[in-house]
């Protein structure tokens, strides 16, 4: 049995591509009209963080996820989200 240690610079390049791959497939960078999608709503986000709606809910309150209500629906800024995900 071999042992191999991981380092957090393996991490942190497991980390980028992970994100590169989701920024590659992900359905909210097709282009639509030539617009990429800016806003997503809350289900959306969930399934991209693979969080709860309490989770979602909590990082709101706490400021930790910027955010618009528009009416009874909240909206995120893709790009934030992304953001996020670089330096989590």
């Amino acid at each position: 049995m071999k042992i191999e240690f991981i380092t957090k610079e393996d991490l942190d390049i497991f980390k980028q591509e992970i994100i590169t791959e989701i920024r590659r497939y992900s359905p909210f960078n097709r282009k639509k009209d030539q617009e990429i999608k800016q806003w997503i709503k809350s289900y959306e986000v969930r399934k991209l963080l693979g969080i709860s709606p309490g989770t979602l809910q909590n990082m709101r309150i706490n400021g930790t996820i910027p955010f618009k209500k528009i009416g009874g629906l909240i909206f995120y800024r893709y790009e934030d989200i992304l953001k996020m995900m670089e330096t989590e």
